[in-house]
């Protein structure tokens, strides 16, 4: 009988599963929290997608100024200095106006997060006429270059001068465009001091327009 038992082959053995460590109930109740703030308020996660898909933009915005750059700088390397037609001081007092656009920017979000919202539409409107200005000083800047005979169509200089400078200005008038349409929104109520990453946005977008106007400054006019 023994003799039997042993030519038995052998009996397979069962693959040990490893189970899963028990979940606690601090780690049912985190999870259950979180689905509710999730539920709860879904626009958190549409304004974080938002400021992502922003971000994207202004990198592929600064590549396309750098290319104007590179083309500025290239073209001044072969021509004359244009500084002797170029208004600096004019300049000079347009940059400070922009850049206080910007501030008067960040002080309409800090209000509208305190719920201030008179302040916070009297600072957007500030921006805009701050806006406003310095899109139209840099127009009579070009109408005094043109007089002196410095044009797009002069030199490659004035046309690389003229494409740099100029798409800036389209970019402006983009951010007061959308400043606008805030104002109009947060008029109406549209913002809140849970609500205001729009405000955010048209914030990222301006900051960035007056840190380029900057550089060009440097680049144009100052060195």
């Amino acid at each position: 009988m023994a003799q039997a038992q042993d030519m038995l082959p052998n009996a397979p053995q069962m693959p040990q599963i490893n189970q899963p460590p028990p979940v606690t109930t601090k780690q049912v109740a985190a999870a259950v929290a979180t689905a509710n703030i999730e539920a709860a308020h879904p626009e958190l996660e549409h304004s974080e997608n938002r400021k992502f898909a922003m971000w994207l933009f202004l990198c592929s915005e600064v590549m396309f100024f750098t290319v104007l750059i590179g083309s500025y700088m290239m073209a001044r390397w072969k021509n004359p200095d244009p500084h002797e037609v170029l208004n600096i001081p004019l300049t000079a007092v347009n940059t400070f106006i922009l850049l206080s656009s910007s501030y008067t920017v960040v002080l309409a979000l800090s209000a509208i997060q305190q719920n201030k919202r008179t302040a916070f539409l009297r600072f957007l409107v500030l921006s805009i006429v701050l806006g406003t200005a310095f899109v139209s000083i840099q127009g009579i800047e070009y109408h005094n270059l043109s007089t002196e005979g410095f044009t797009l169509s002069s030199n490659l200089l004035g046309s690389a001068f003229f494409a740099l400078t100029g798409f800036h200005g389209m970019h402006v008038i983009i951010g007061i465009i959308w400043l606008i349409r805030t104002f109009v929104k947060g008029f109406n109520g549209g913002f809140s001091s849970k609500d205001n990453w729009g405000i955010e946005l048209v914030g990222l977008y301006w900051h960035f327009v007056d840190i380029v106007w900057i550089l060009l400054f440097m680049i144009v006019y100052l060195i």
